[in-house]
């Protein structure tokens, strides 16, 4: 069984994703293109959301979504809350999963695995302890332990406990276990907001 594990996580894994990725992209290359157009109209030219993210070992890479929410601001030039700048087709996308597609060019590169822990902000990196910074012993992940567990309607202890168990479980039967709890989800649509919030509360550092 180790043996096993040991060839899943060093070279299977890898091939599934790139393979399976770039399946899925061209079977979904036109819900893709209009899902962009829509944004386009929607987001004054921006669709795509691109931000610094750390990956495996904190190695930091950018990430692509789809843009939900779009930029406006207060009187005092800040962004206003997320909950008031989620437009409506952002709001569908995010509640269908849509916008994390463009992951999976990320996938395609390296920087992502479709399984994994979900690559969080860079500047938490230094707030986390040991045991919360092993989330980055593996490549993150467009789903994953915590995303079939709670996702953003669960707390940061338990993000990070969910992700750590990953970590020393990663195998393929778990990776297919995870899938088929995702289709669950996003076909029910749970645990995509925290309670009151459109995305879950900021990580201030470890208990």
């Amino acid at each position: 069984m180790a043996v096993s594990t040991n060839l899943y996580t060093a070279f299977f894994k890898r091939l599934i994703d790139f393979v399976a990725s770039l399946i899925v992209l061209l079977v979904l290359l036109p819900v893709l293109i209009i899902i962009t157009v829509f944004l386009w109209f929607a987001n004054d030219g921006k669709p795509f959301f691109i931000q610094p993210r750390p990956g495996k070992n904190t190695k930091i890479f950018k990430i692509v979504k789809f843009k939900t929410m779009n930029d406006r601001r207060d009187a005092d030039g800040n962004l206003l809350p997320d909950s008031e700048r989620l437009t409506s087709i952002g709001a569908f996308i995010r509640k269908t999963s849509l916008d994390e597609l463009p992951q999976l060019f990320n996938v395609l590169r390296g920087d992502m695995s479709l399984i994994g822990p979900r690559p969080l902000l860079t500047h938490y990196v230094h707030l986390y302890n040991d045991f919360q910074n092993r989330r980055h012993e593996v490549r993150p992940g467009i789903t994953g332990w915590a995303q079939v567990n709670g996702r953003n309607a669960i707390s940061w202890d338990q993000k990070f406990a969910y992700d750590v168990w990953y970590v020393n479980h990663v195998s393929f039967t778990t990776d297919c276990k995870i899938v088929l709890k995702t289709i669950k989800k996003v076909i029910v649509s749970e645990g995509i907001n925290a309670a009151d919030h459109s995305t879950i509360e900021p990580f201030n550092g470890a208990n």
